[in-house]
């Protein structure tokens, strides 16, 4: 199945790993009525930028478990491939 990396620019003035820790959780919840599997995310709250792994038949599944989920739709996915 293909992988895609999200990327949530401006993420929320005054976002907190907490925060975020639950809005992963919303995500987990709703991945499987989409036949998505989050992978990793990270974090730069200086940059406001979080950035998640999601394995996913479309980059529009994986945004689907973002808009259902929470609203904090990413800004830009990309479909990528593992490196050695």
């Amino acid at each position: 199945m293909p992988l895609y990396l999200d990327i949530h620019e401006l993420a929320p003035e005054g976002l907190t790993l907490e925060a975020l820790e639950r809005a992963h959780q919303v995500d987990l919840d709703h991945q499987a009525k989409h036949g998505v599997t989050f992978q990793q995310y990270w974090v730069g709250l200086a940059a406001r930028k979080v950035f998640c792994l999601v394995e996913a038949p479309s980059a529009e599944a994986a945004a689907a478990v973002h808009r259902e989920g929470h609203g904090l739709l990413a800004n830009r996915i990309y479909e990528v491939v593992e490196g050695h």
